[in-house]
């Protein structure tokens, strides 16, 4: 070997070694300081919205939940981008290289996790709200945002970090547990809304007709009944309710039974002494009565 050889080589690799890290060390400040308002030609914007679309569509289709149901506005998927290509020096492992995304399975898990400790029937833990029909998102360490609410967080804290956990350089996942749940609340709520107006129509319907055990309540239902019949003859007889005979120039008393029926009272008595029942029986329905005095 030469003399001087190792030493060339040594200095190539030291030298291959510092080129490396420094593409790695300016990708990533590429990549981290890109504005995002830059003036964009019609050209490269039509080719960007191209080749975003045809990207999204690709993740979408590589990441379908198998819990998927309610069309394609309902599907969820992985919302980070792929991950770049490997620089230099992490080929080199110089730099460790990126993580590996999340498989179908890891995904299912982390929401496994999530739907156990019910974080998505908790307010978002950053604006203190219910998800309700707002985009939400799934992290990779279970933990469930508003998609605004995450995104504001992340602009503003300027690095990527769980607001819960502090992971970091986490994944997200656009769900619609949140959607489910709130629409789930307001079917059962107008069932409920639902449910109660018939059964306050039946009771308003069975009031009409089965009289009530307290007896005030009883008393009022018997002398309306007794109204809305409109008797104005004792059934007995015949004389108009509340007027006098030939002997007394005195009202008679009128009687309500407890089957709604008026009578003179002489006359009920009459009825009484007449048949000798033990439990008497009113002279028209036969039904067993309680009598109350409603006028003198």
């Amino acid at each position: 070997m030469p003399r001087g050889f190792g030493c060339k080589a040594e200095r190539g690799r030291l030298t291959l070694a510092a080129v490396a890290l420094q593409d790695h060390i300016t990708r990533s400040v590429l990549v981290r300081n890109i504005p995002r308002n830059l003036p964009v030609s019609d050209a490269s914007r039509g080719a960007a919205h191209v080749s975003r679309k045809h990207r999204n569509h690709n993740t979408r289709q590589s990441v379908i939940c198998p819990e998927q149901t309610q069309g394609e506005e309902e599907t969820e998927y992985v919302l980070d981008r792929g991950p770049p290509p490997p620089t230099l020096a992490q080929r080199m492992g110089l730099v460790a290289a990126p993580s590996r995304r999340l498989t179908a399975e890891e995904w299912a898990e982390v929401k496994t996790r999530s739907i156990q400790e019910g974080d998505s029937t908790q307010p978002c833990v950053i604006c203190r709200e219910e998800f309700r029909l707002q985009p939400q998102v799934l992290l990779s360490c279970s933990h469930v945002f508003h998609k605004v609410c995450l995104k504001s967080f992340e602009k503003f804290s300027g690095r990527k970090s769980c607001p819960m956990c502090r992971t970091e350089q986490y994944e997200t996942r656009v769900i619609y547990d949140g959607a489910r749940l709130h629409r789930e609340k307001c079917a059962v709520r107008i069932q409920a809304f639902w449910r109660g107006y018939l059964v306050r129509k039946w009771y308003s319907n069975i009031k009409k007709y089965v009289p009530p055990k307290d007896q005030q309540l009883r008393r009022v239902f018997f002398e309306k009944k007794a109204v809305q019949r409109g008797i104005q003859d004792c059934p007995i007889c015949l004389n108009p309710l509340g007027s006098h005979n030939g002997s007394s120039k005195e009202d008679r008393s009128v009687l309500l039974l407890s089957c709604s029926h008026l009578f003179h009272e002489p006359c009920l008595q009459a009825f009484e002494l007449f048949f000798h029942e033990v439990k008497p029986t009113c002279p028209l329905c036969r039904s067993h009565y309680a009598k109350m005095l409603v006028s003198n």
